[in-house]
């Protein structure tokens, strides 16, 4: 019997590659180009998804998830951004919104299987689905995908966990894909200049709220342009002139002030989470050590995890670490396997 599988096929080098070598594999494959928001920054995308499925003889349909991405992820993200929060709307999109369409696609067209071109692998062991790191440490996407549930595990493929980024490319040149030497995608898809605080501007329709740039003091600093503008860590686009380098420490959305110092006051141990979402176990029982990421491009390093009340848990890191910023993710590793992550919700 003939294996089949849905993958989503956004018009990038990787995942053609994907859908190429599943092809290869023996699987029947199916594109779906998933249609998120107006305005995408890849305009030839479409195109290149539709000459890609051409060339490989499979077929491609289109689905428009609009309401769903407003509703997940733009409403999430601007709501974040208000309430002080550094979110990160790709982790959001992934579980709520990318991965459940593929698998309400699988099951209603009787599919059975998902496929993406992210780079990390996926075991069965003690009949629980395990995310691994993928082969090229350098482009892993396992912290991106930890939020995913074990339903879309188990339906997923990942064939591009066992290659690098360069090996793809050239799987890609070899078969003739036109998308062979396409950049990768940076920064936040739906918004076109990297601006997130424009494009809450213009999507909420409300003008910004100035307020105060204060020290640990309470000192008055200067006036910022509304707290959207900024994050943790933040050293430039300040405009205070000091005689010392300056940073946003803290954002209290309640006063509507953001406070500057030194750059050692960002670094912190103790990180408070939420939202947790465990992969290798169904729940945190008690204490473990792990390595954690506070963010995707970050180190990881050692921490232990303290389960907490209503299922939140702390996490104590032996090195302090820089800007662990609310609304980010955190995802918890034993060697090659990911434990899970949650919400980054509070620092201390």
């Amino acid at each position: 019997m003939t294996k089949s599988t849905i993958i989503g096929l956004s018009g990038g080098v990787d995942s053609s590659t994907a859908a190429y070598l599943l092809k290869k594999e023996g699987y029947s494959v199916v594109g779906l180009n998933i249609d998120f928001w107006v305005n995408m920054k890849d305009t030839s995308s479409k195109k290149d998804a539709r000459e890609v499925a051409k060339k490989l003889n499979i077929p491609l349909h289109t689905i428009n998830v609009k309401e769903q991405f407003q509703k997940n992820v733009i409403e999430y993200f601007v709501k974040e951004y208000k309430e002080g929060k550094t979110p990160n709307p790709c982790v959001i999109c992934n579980r709520c919104v990318k991965f459940q369409t593929l698998i309400d696609s699988c099951k209603t067209s009787n599919t059975q299987y998902i496929a993406t071109g992210h780079y990390a692998n996926i075991e069965k062991k003690n009949n629980r689905y395990l995310l691994k790191k993928g082969k090229d440490k350098t482009k892993d996407q396992s912290y991106m995908l930890y939020n995913l549930t074990q339903e879309q595990l188990s339906k997923l493929l990942l064939p591009l966990g066992k290659y690098t980024k360069e090996e793809v490319r050239d799987i890609a040149k070899k078969a003739g894909l036109l998308t062979a030497h396409k950049k990768d995608s940076q920064e936040i898809c739906f918004i076109n200049d990297n601006d997130h605080h424009r494009f809450i501007t213009e999507y909420s329709k409300e003008k910004p709220i100035q307020g105060y740039f204060v020290d640990r003091e309470g000192n008055i600093l200067g006036k910022h342009k509304g707290i959207t503008k900024y994050t943790i860590g933040q050293r430039k686009g300040i405009g205070i002139s000091a005689n010392k380098p300056i940073f946003v420490i803290e954002i209290n959305p309640t006063t509507n002030e953001i406070t500057l110092g030194d750059e050692k006051e960002l670094f912190k141990k103790e990180i408070y989470i939420k939202d947790l979402n465990w992969i290798a176990f169904e729940k945190l029982e008690q204490e473990i050590i792990v390595n954690a990421k506070i963010r995707y491009a970050a180190r990881e390093e050692r921490a232990k995890l303290i389960p907490l009340a209503e299922g939140k848990i702390k996490a104590v890191f032996e090195k302090a670490q820089r800007a662990p910023t609310p609304g980010q993710a955190i995802v918890f590793y034993s060697k090659e396997y990911v434990l899970g992550g949650g919400i980054i919700e509070r620092v201390k």
